[in-house]
């Protein structure tokens, strides 16, 4: 089982190269993080984007633009989809975004003419975290794309932490659906939801993982927690996965993460389209935007 982000460049290596197609690719870490990522052996890279920009940002940043694939178009919302246009003639296994609004972004990805979404899927924010405190990675959903996920949004998202997870050598997840409490209150909707995942798994409904819930986090993470309040449960402690009930929570609990907890790393992708498509955020840094190709070549078929 992989517990680090250097483990999974570790099996990267061991595997043929996906390729990466940028999306608007015009700035320093998004062209840093293609850099880095070709270096390090896991992808060959597209730049999709003004060629003028591109070459000045890597003058600056003293980067052989060689490296690259670079194909020019000198117009954002053009060049985004021009890149979804590569991606759906075969030429990339991942698809990232640039220095694109995210609107735009998956606009794009969603275009239901020539996009990137099959028919009846669900797209969902997939996220990455390893942080000191914890012993191993964890993944969690939804914290951008679904804002207040219903019943079968919220088991899209369960089934996507599983695959992700799986991806990762962890063959049975353990996955908790997390409430406020993990009392069962009818009066609180995160807590029927979480209840009816739960159940839907114990009867084979959701397969291939261990699900529990409603689970508040501290019972989720915490051992101590756990013993405290004499829970008895297959997940609760040492879950592998978390099910937010809304991006509200989820994003809270990441943005928590990597602004106050020294060492913390994510990477981030939109799983459910025909290839895994980097969505990190603009003001991200390098290092998560390389950490999330990562995980996208790691989930790529």
């Amino acid at each position: 089982m992989i517990t680090t982000f250097e483990q999974i460049y570790e099996k990267l290596r061991t595997k043929p190269k996906k390729r990466l197609i940028a999306a608007w690719a015009v700035d320093d870490h998004t062209i840093n993080a293609a850099k880095l990522a070709v270096e390090a052996g896991i992808v060959e890279a597209t730049l999709v984007g003004d060629e003028k920009m591109i070459l000045q940002v890597c003058e600056h940043e003293k980067i052989n633009p060689s490296i690259f694939r670079i194909v020019h178009n000198g117009e954002e919302l053009s060049a985004v989809s021009m890149a979804v246009d590569l991606i759906n003639a075969g030429e990339g296994d991942i698809l990232m975004k640039g220095l694109c609004s995210t609107d735009k972004y998956m606009r794009a990805i969603l275009n239901k003419e020539k996009g990137l979404l099959p028919a009846k899927a669900i797209l969902s924010h997939v996220t990455v975290l390893s942080n000191p405190q914890y012993h191993k990675l964890l993944i969690m959903g939804d914290i951008a794309v679904i804002p207040a996920p219903d019943l079968s949004q919220k088991i899209a998202i369960t089934n996507y932490v599983v695959k992700t997870a799986k991806a990762i050598g962890i063959e049975k997840p353990k996955v908790a659906i997390i409430a406020a409490t993990e009392q069962m209150l009818p009066g609180m909707q995160a807590c029927v939801d979480a209840a009816m995942i739960s159940k839907m798994a114990d009867r084979g409904q959701i397969t291939g993982c261990f699900v529990d819930g409603p689970l508040a986090l501290d019972v989720a993470l915490s051992a101590e927690a756990v013993a405290v309040k004499k829970l008895v449960s297959p997940v609760a402690g040492d879950a592998d996965c978390l099910v937010f009930p809304n991006i509200e929570s989820a994003n809270v609990f990441y943005k928590s993460n990597s602004l106050l907890c020294v060492g913390a790393k994510q990477a981030a992708i939109v799983a459910g389209a025909k290839v895994p498509c980097v969505l990190s955020s603009r003001a991200d840094s390098i290092d998560t935007k390389l950490n999330s190709i990562a995980l996208a070549a790691l989930t790529a078929k």
